[in-house]
């Protein structure tokens, strides 16, 4: 197992110094209340789409193994870590009643069906998934000056960040095989940025919403979503997120640098509305 950063302050994220948060900066912040427990959820979950991506990528041993071995454990215990800084700080939020409830409605849509046609669009297409999580920790990381949870967020951050870069060295491998063309390439990075803003998200703060709140008001959940994402869209890091959905396409550096303004600005649109 791939050793964890610690960033010089001898913790990681299999052994979280609770006892250090500083509870007088967060414990009111509703805002990051919402933000790290609907990410809970979506971490955790992430033994729903491992199984998916194993049974599309049986033929591929190193795939699947890697997938097996390192990406279901690594995004498993993102899930845990802000879990339990979530019971840490907020000890009254009744995480399992409403993960539970997430969960039995999540797995409904989580399905095989929803892939890609082929292993190399896939791929493209967990290329945005990872996109949209590392950008959204270092904009949750941006948010706070609690350092326990900014700690937790850059943490994460870099480990998505490297599974963006193992997705993107599988997607060229496949592409080696069987060659996708742009086209094909520019389709998978839309419809994946739909789905991820239509979906995930939404799912997961709509049940951390009822539970906290004993009902899932649908204006007043849309009041806090746009509130959220007001919030986020200061820090959220546009050009690194245009940056990272360009590279599948392998445009020359010319193009690349002149469509990147226009991708950045459409990329905040998508994933920020």
């Amino acid at each position: 197992m791939q050793a964890h950063r610690t960033d010089g302050d001898g913790w990681t994220l299999d052994n979280i110094p609770l006892q250090d948060v500083d509870l007088a900066r967060v414990r009111d912040r509703e805002d990051l209340f919402y933000l790290v427990a609907a990410a809970s959820f979506i971490e955790i979950a992430a033994e729903l789409y491992t199984a998916n991506l194993v049974q599309t990528f049986a033929d591929d041993a190193e795939v699947r193994g890697w997938l097996e071995a390192h990406w279901q454990v690594e995004e498993v215990r993102h899930g845990r870590a802000l879990r339990a800084y979530v019971n840490h700080v907020w000890p009254d939020f009744d995480w399992p009643r409403a993960y539970a409830a997430f969960y039995a409605d999540y797995s409904q849509h989580c399905t095989v069906e929803e892939f890609e046609p082929t292993h190399g669009l896939e791929m493209v297409a967990r290329c945005v998934v990872e996109t949209g999580t590392s950008t959204y920790y270092q904009a949750l990381a941006a948010q706070t000056d609690e350092p326990v949870l900014a700690g937790i967020a850059a943490r994460i951050r870099a480990e998505e960040i490297g599974h963006y870069k193992h997705f993107y060295r599988y997607f060229r491998k496949f592409s080696a095989r069987q060659p996708t063309g742009r086209l094909a390439v520019l389709g998978a990075l839309r419809r994946r940025l739909v789905e991820a803003r239509q979906d995930d998200a939404e799912c997961a703060l709509r049940h951390v919403f009822a539970v906290r709140n004993g009902s899932a008001d649908p204006a007043r959940l849309h009041a806090l979503r746009a509130r959220l994402v007001r919030q986020m869209k200061q820090q959220y890091p546009v050009t690194m997120a245009a940056r990272m959905l360009l590279k599948p396409l392998d445009l020359p550096s010319g193009v690349a640098r002149v469509v990147e303004g226009p991708v950045a600005r459409w990329t905040a649109w998508v994933l920020q509305r």
